[in-house]
């Protein structure tokens, strides 16, 4: 149906231009199946002219996606993610598109998140915080003014919160005109204008698209005028692109053999509607990860839950869906008060903002946290006080220990000196499929194991 509505805009318009701020892959059975080759297929049907990456593109690793890039038949663009070694860009870092005599220039920014996913490459670096990307967007500005740019477009895939950010500090010489912004899947009536710079999203997915229809005024290079529209995507907008979803039910058909059988039934449906509180699936994930693997508490990032609802029918694509992301498990001890330290950075005032990253809990931990003190009042483990002298076994995720200083506030030096991690199972998705295999009509009952007090 997005194929159908893209198709008939371009039909209907002249000089249409299609753009996608990054997240292309994930979130599907066939895309993880095919591990993003089914997707660029789609995607090349699709034909966008411009397209940034976001983080979800290193799923499958920096050099995957490389593979990946020669199989599209559209341009991707970024311009702050570059080889440490020799400073190569990964990627080209613009695009410049002519329609109608005018030249309008795109440029591709991408959020921290890619640098915490690629760390376990080690080759690949980032000028990856909110200045200097705005360094680099003026440096490619300032090289490419000189013949006569008409339109600047950022396509940035950082968050609402730092687009605007982003545009407070670009210099007005730069001619930023406007940022076409992804990650936050922010939903908007309106764009917001900050700097005479003109900033949009459009959600996430494909359940709806962003409408600018733009005049340029190419006297003084800007806008001249613009309406926008937030345009779902559903039988009253768009015909079905038939062709396309031939392609689709292609792969759908290979997938749905495999994925297609009933792994479990759980006493009721659990949730997950948003990812900065404790969740009824996220708890019982946390626990099913603590009794598999027999540490003392389990924290598992909650960002790794995909979707909204599970069961209470569970089938394997149900379950590959929401959980994507088949990490090791490492587990690391910690003392009492490095716990402490831990929780009062994961409880930060940027967690209740829903800007950081969050963490489900296993059960039978308990924590009280005043918000307004910016202090944890009790933190207990089987009924008994932790005490701050005494050492804890965690289960961790491979993608949030590659990060625990930037996630957990805590060094691997630091952690190290309690004895050395070590990895416990190497598919975390293995624990979960074998575990809800064996536990049929699992008794679920949403037990939150954090306190927030004010």
């Amino acid at each position: 149906m997005l194929s159908g509505y893209i198709n008939k805009v371009r039909e209907e318009e002249e000089n249409v231009i299609y753009a996608i701020a990054g997240d292309m892959f994930r979130g599907s059975v066939i895309d993880s199946e095919y591990k993003g080759i089914s997707t660029i297929e789609i995607m090349n049907m699709l034909s966008p002219d411009v397209v940034t990456i976001g983080n979800h593109e290193i799923d499958y690793g920096i050099a995957h996606l490389l593979f990946i890039e020669k199989c599209a038949q559209f341009p991707i663009i970024n311009a702050n993610l570059y080889i440490k070694t020799n400073g190569t860009r990964l990627f080209t870092p613009y695009k410049i598109l002519e329609i109608e005599d005018m030249k309008i220039l795109f440029i591709g920014i991408v959020t921290e998140e890619v640098l915490a996913a690629a760390k376990a490459d080690g080759l690949v670096g980032s000028f990856i915080d909110t200045d200097e990307a705005a360094q680099e967007v003026g440096r490619i500005c300032n090289a490419y003014n000189a013949i006569d740019i008409d339109f600047t477009v950022l396509l940035t895939h950082i968050g609402f919160e730092e687009d605007k950010k982003l545009a407070a500090i670009l210099e007005p010489e730069w001619g930023v005109d406007l940022i076409i912004g992804g990650h936050s899947h922010t939903f908007m009536d309106e764009p917001t204008t900050i700097n005479n710079i003109v900033i949009a999203q459009a959600g996430h997915g494909t359940d709806n698209i962003g409408r600018f229809d733009i005049d340029v005024d190419t006297d003084d290079n800007c806008i001249d005028s613009y309406t926008w529209e937030f345009v779902p995507i559903n039988e009253n907008t768009a015909e079905k692109d038939l062709q396309l979803e031939e392609i689709i039910n292609k792969y759908k058909d290979e997938t749905d053999r495999k994925y297609r059988r009933i792994i479990t039934r759980l006493s009721r449906a659990l949730t997950h509607p948003v990812r900065n509180t404790e969740t009824s699936l996220g708890c019982l994930m946390a626990d099913v990860f603590r009794e598999s693997l027999g540490v003392d508490l389990m924290l598992m990032g909650s960002g790794s839950i995909r979707g909204q609802k599970l069961g209470p029918i569970v089938e394997y694509r149900d379950l590959a869906e929401i959980f994507p992301y088949d990490d090791e498990i490492h587990m690391v001890k910690l003392t009492g008060a490095q716990l402490e330290k831990m929780f009062l950075h994961i409880l930060r005032d940027d967690a209740f903002l829903g800007i950081t990253e969050y963490y489900q809990l296993s059960q039978d931990f308990r924590l009280i946290y005043s918000k307004s003190e910016k202090a944890i009042k009790e933190m207990s483990l089987d009924g008994r006080a932790i005490h701050p002298e005494n050492v804890y076994t965690m289960g961790i995720q491979n993608f949030h220990f590659l990060n625990v200083k930037e996630f957990l506030n805590l060094t691997r030096e630091e952690i190290e000196q309690n004895g050395k991690p070590r990895i416990l199972a190497t598919s975390s998705f293995d624990i979960l499929t074998e575990f809800l295999s064996y536990h049929q009509k699992h008794h679920c009952v949403f037990d939150p194991r954090i306190t927030i007090l004010d």
